[in-house]
C-alpha cells in the first residue's frame, strides 16, 4: 500500500504503550525494591528463612501495590477523558457550525490556509465528528481509551517477575556469595529494563541504563548498611 510503513503501526498504539509503560516500570519496580529489602535484611542477618519471608512478603506487597495504584491512576484518567467526550458529543449536537469553526481554527493555527482548513474541518466532521474533534482539541482518540485493568495486570505481572531476580538469586547461592548473587541478577535485570524503556521513549539507551543501574546499585548499599547497623545494634 502506498505511504505506509511496515515498522510505523498506527491504530492501536496508545493502548499498547499504556500496557508496555506499566510493565516497564513494574519490572524495573519489583527488581528495585525487593533488592533493597533482601539485600537489608542479608545485612542483619544470614538465616535464609528470615531473608526469604521478607522478600516474598515484599513480592506480594508490591505487586499488588504496584497494580492497585496503575489501576486508581489509570481510571482517573479514563474518566477525565470520558468526560471531556460527553462535553465534546454535547457540544457538537448544540452548536456544530461553532465546532466546526473550532476545528478550522486549530488546522489553520496548524499551517493550513483558512480555505484549506475549512474544508479538511468540513470533511472530517462529515465522516466522524467525535472522532475528529476529539483527537484535534483534546488529543484522545474515543475508541482507544486507556486501560485501567490492563495497566493493572501489567504492572502485578511485571512486578512479580522483576521482584523474582533478586529474591532467587540471594536464595540460591551461599552465605559468602548471596549479596553478589542477588546485586548481578539486579544489574542483569535493571539492564534489561533500561534497554526496552529506552526503546519505547527512543531515548538514549546508556544513559538509561546508567540510570537504572545506579538507582538499584545506590539501594542495596543503603539497605545492605542498614541491615548491618540493624542487626549488630539488635545482636
Amino acid at each position: 500500500m502506498i505511504g505506509t510503513h511496515p515498522h510505523e503501526p498506527h491504530e492501536g498504539v496508545g493502548g499498547k504503550l499504556n500496557w508496555l509503560r506499566a510493565g516497564v516500570l513494574g519490572a524495573n519496580d519489583g527488581i528495585v525494591s525487593v533488592a533493597g529489602i533482601v539485600v537489608g535484611v542479608a545485612g542483619a542477618t544470614t538465616e535464609r528463612t528470615t531473608i526469604l519471608t521478607a522478600g516474598i512478603a515484599g513480592l506480594v506487597a508490591g505487586a499488588f501495590s504496584m497494580a492497585g495504584g496503575e489501576y486508581v491512576s489509570v481510571s482517573t484518567q479514563r474518566d477525565t477523558e470520558q468526560a471531556l467526550i460527553r462535553l465534546e458529543k454535547q457540544e457538537l449536537k448544540t452548536m456544530p457550525e461553532a465546532e466546526e469553526h473550532e476545528l478550522a481554527d486549530i488546522y489553520r493555527q496548524k499551517g493550513l490556509s483558512p480555505e484549506l482548513a475549512r474544508q479538511v474541518a468540513r470533511e472530517l466532521t462529515e465522516k466522524d465528528a467525535l472522532q475528529a474533534h476529539a483527537e484535534a482539541e483534546l488529543g484522545i482518540d474515543p475508541g482507544n481509551l486507556t486501560s485501567p485493568w490492563q495497566a493493572a495486570w501489567a504492572s502485578l505481572a511485571a512486578f512479580s517477575v522483576g521482584a523474582l531476580l533478586p529474591l532467587l538469586a540471594i536464595a540460591w547461592t551461599g552465605v559468602s556469595l548471596r549479596v553478589w548473587a542477588c546485586a548481578a541478577a539486579v544489574v542483569v535485570g535493571l539492564t534489561l529494563t533500561g534497554l526496552v524503556s529506552a526503546r519505547l521513549g527512543d531515548a538514549n539507551v546508556g544513559r538509561a541504563i546508567l540510570r537504572n543501574v545506579g538507582v538499584g546499585a545506590l539501594t542495596m548499599v543503603v539497605t545492605y548498611f542498614v541491615g548491618v547497623l540493624f542487626g549488630v545494634t539488635v545482636g
